[in-house]
């Protein structure tokens, strides 16, 4: 039995590891057309809504996890934050360092901060990328390396169930998603931290629509 049990989470690991590697290789090829792609009016919206809350809140330090090219983290810079941005993707830091950020590659999984360091963290429409069985192990190392009373927002496409590689991706390799119906996502945070505030914004019929979380430590 025992054996059966570390073949399996050997085969696990490995999976979660191809995972990783797959979106590293993803994001480092679209890295330019990320860095070139307008931003629509309601992700717009959406940040702005955070930082007049991290304003509020008296937030001075900033950890974007999953930062991409670095266009949120230099928002956020340019009003007044100390940011911090780490990505998966080599290319990626390698654009937010162009632009001034301290950035490092790094993933979620081993935030290599020391505990309490952050004020807040950002996460954009990068945790959809964790498979739902990792998500917990995430959530922690988020919790870990808040401050007492920390802010940390996440944003998610949701409103539907899905764990698995998405097979009409346009990138290559094709990226893993994992989606969660409203009441999942938050009863899983809740486990985890105190929610502040749940909204959604309608992006379309047929598609997933967004999920703004703004959650306490």
């Amino acid at each position: 039995m025992y054996r059966n049990l570390r073949w399996r989470d050997h085969v696990m690991s490995e999976h979660h590891s191809n995972i990783k590697s797959a979106l590293r290789r993803a994001y480092d090829n679209h890295a330019e057309l990320r860095e070139s792609v307008g931003m629509e009016l309601w992700k717009v919206e959406e940040r702005d809504y955070v930082l007049e809350t991290f304003q509020a809140n008296e937030v001075r330090s900033i950890l974007e996890i999953g930062a991409g090219p670095g266009r949120d983290s230099l928002f956020f810079k340019e009003h007044g934050f100390t940011l911090t941005a780490v990505d998966l993707s080599e290319e990626m830091v390698r654009l937010c360092k162009q632009k001034g950020l301290t950035a490092q590659v790094m993933d979620f999984y081993q935030l290599d901060f020391p505990d309490q360091t952050f004020d807040a963290v950002y996460a954009m429409n990068c945790l959809l990328h964790v498979p739902k069985s990792k998500l917990p192990d995430v959530l922690m190392e988020i919790r870990r390396i808040l401050k007492q009373n920390g802010l940390f927002f996440l944003g998610l496409y949701g409103g539907v169930s899905t764990d698995s590689i998405w097979e009409q991706d346009t990138y290559e390799p094709k990226r893993y998603f994992a989606m969660y119906p409203d009441n999942e996502i938050q009863e899983i945070i809740q486990d985890y931290f105190k929610l502040d505030d749940f909204h959604t914004r309608f992006l379309g019929e047929g598609n997933p629509h967004f999920q703004s979380l703004l959650i306490r430590n």
